[in-house]
């Protein structure tokens, strides 16, 4: 994404309180995005469901370049916003403005990646998403995020072909004769303009918003469906129901993730769509935008970096644990229920020869066999007349037999 440093020669600088005042925000907004977006990282590193689910992947990917954006780029930002002059050199601010197009571009890319693995994810069946989504594939995509970045970033910057027609603008732009300051100040032609936004905004955003308006539909469709499949479970008890609870369970958890990816990629236009919008219109009005609207939309953009996080938080229930998990020191209290329920050590029996441990089981499951083992403490103590149904006690209700004497142990 190319972006222009502001016309920071139009500024005016700052009093005591308003630095304190700006320091202290722009501190705040880089520390967030730091620990936020280490902290998105360590989850998926550390939670081993995290890292079974493929869009994760993407998720990770993208964190590192905002923890890039928020330790590589923003802090020289912020002292140069802040001490309104630049004091790093003219090639440290070639290096600086790259790694900005660089990583900010890397980032909607990534987004775009994660909106087509969604898409196939809900839209298509799982086999086609299997076959779609090897890990070459995301391999390659990931590499792809990358890679194509460096060639409107570095490329072009380096070689100095975004200036090409307006040096001498740019060159007057640099200094400030009142304050004898220098700026590092990025300016774009009109072709660069054009071009760079267009491939880093406008098409992923298109691919975008095609991608997750199929999701839209496909999730209105998943609920029509939920809402069948409930009716038909409420009249009808008789017919398997196992099936039928897998798939509400999946359709529900990929539109609640395809709603949580949808605001995240929402929150990225509203922060970005004001800079990329002003970056092509400049060069068409003589470069007649305020410097401090550069600035304003350029740390807009930047916010987008410590936001994706919060989102996280806030709407996965997922990463949520995680975060709770990692926060709290690896609290029990947050940690993931065992699919087998919570379960406590308990003693073995041997039943025609054979050895079976008797666990506790969930607390549903011990009432259920509580009742079983009632009945069949019915049977045992029936008179000496039945005695013969007491030998023909059934292979099942001797484990039943031991799991209750485990159960009483437990209490």
């Amino acid at each position: 994404m190319d972006k222009f440093d502001a016309n920071v020669s139009s500024k005016e600088g700052f009093g005591s309180v308003e630095k304190v005042v700006l320091l202290t925000f722009l501190s705040a907004v880089i520390l967030m995005a730091i620990l936020g977006n280490l902290l998105v990282m360590v989850a998926v590193c550390w939670d081993r469901q995290l890292r079974k689910i493929k869009t994760n992947y993407f998720i990770v990917s993208l964190a590192f370049a905002d923890l890039l954006v928020s330790v590589l780029v923003m802090p020289f930002g912020a002292i140069e916003l802040v001490q309104d002059i630049w004091i790093y050199g003219e090639m440290f601010c070639l290096v600086r403005t790259s790694l900005d197009v660089l990583l900010t571009t890397a980032s909607i890319f990534h987004l775009c990646c994660i909106s087509l693995d969604r898409y196939y994810a809900i839209c298509c069946q799982p086999l086609v998403y299997r076959n779609k989504m090897t890990p070459l594939r995301i391999a390659l995509m990931l590499g792809g995020c990358w890679v194509i970045p460096t060639f409107i970033s570095f490329l072009p910057i380096m070689q100095g072909w975004n200036n090409i027609g307006i040096i001498d603008l740019i060159e007057k732009r640099k200094f400030n004769q009142n304050s004898n300051s220098t700026y590092c100040v990025f300016m774009v032609n009109k072709p660069y303009a054009i071009t760079c936004s267009v491939v880093a905004f406008y098409i992923p955003f298109l691919l975008m918003v095609l991608a997750y308006y199929r999701i839209y539909v496909t999730a209105k469709e998943h609920a029509h469906q939920i809402q069948m499949l409930q009716r038909a479970g409420a009249s009808s008890e008789s017919r398997p129901q196992s099936a039928d609870q897998h798939s509400t369970h999946r359709m529900r958890t990929e539109t609640k993730a395809a709603k949580t990816l949808c605001i995240i990629m929402g929150c990225f236009c509203l922060c970005w769509a004001p800079f990329f919008v002003t970056n092509i219109v400049d060069p068409f009005i003589d470069y007649s935008v305020p410097g401090q609207v550069w600035t304003a939309f350029l740390w807009l953009g930047y916010i987008n970096s410590g936001l994706n996080p919060f989102l996280y938080a806030f709407l996965n229930k997922s990463f949520r644990r995680a975060f709770l998990i990692i926060l709290c020191c690896d609290d029990e209290r947050y940690r993931r229920p065992s699919i087998l329920g919570q379960t406590v050590p308990c003693s073995t029996t041997t039943i025609n020869g054979s050895t079976h441990v008797l666990s506790s089981g969930t607390e549903t499951d011990r009432k259920k066999l509580w009742n079983k083992e009632e009945k069949i403490d019915q049977t045992i103590q029936m008179p000496k007349r039945k005695k013969k149904k007491k030998a023909s006690l059934s292979y099942e209700g001797l484990i039943l037999l031991g799991r209750k004497s485990c159960f009483r142990e437990v209490k």
